[in-house]
């Protein structure tokens, strides 16, 4: 009996430990390194024009300018290029194509490149001082995502690295 005591008093003992161990392991991550993560992940974002000072040629460099927030690895090139204009009842709409690749001393041409495209829509109806909406998607993806919103450079780093 008492050893079957004095067993249980350590079981007890043991589980404390154990529980307050994990409890300080939690605030540190909650208190230090998810912060870092978070900080990490900050948006960059550039200013866009205005509905009534856009152009092709502005979109396009506007493009080129947003890319260029972008942290990617310095091999990845890409050309972007105006595709078409499309006018709808309440918009217009320009659509461009940003094609990468990996260009190499032995390889010059590429075998494969990947492409992102946009969208930048000028309202008919919203005041001509607003600035312009901007989509865009990845070749293989259903999912559009808005210039407002961030893409998680993890994401980035995992469809580009590989």
């Amino acid at each position: 009996m008492d050893k079957e005591n004095e067993n249980a008093a350590t079981e007890k003992v043991a589980h404390m430990i154990v529980k307050k161990a994990i409890h300080t392991a939690q605030e540190y991550y909650l208190n230090n390194v998810q912060k870092k993560e978070e900080a990490e992940y900050t948006v960059r974002n550039i200013q866009w024009t205005t509905c009534e000072d856009f152009s092709v040629e502005r979109g396009q460099q506007q493009i080129e300018e947003y890319i260029s927030t972008w942290e990617l690895h310095k091999s990845w090139l890409h050309c972007s290029e105006f595709l078409w204009e499309e006018d709808l009842r309440y918009s217009k709409k320009y659509h461009y194509r940003v094609v990468w690749s990996i260009p190499t001393r032995r390889k010059p041409i590429p075998l494969a490149t990947a492409s992102t495209y946009f969208v930048i829509e000028i309202s008919k109806i919203k005041p001509v001082t607003l600035p312009v909406e901007v989509f865009f998607f990845l070749e293989s993806s259903r999912l559009i995502h808005r210039r407002t919103a961030s893409i998680r450079r993890c994401l980035w780093r995992k469809i580009l690295y590989t």
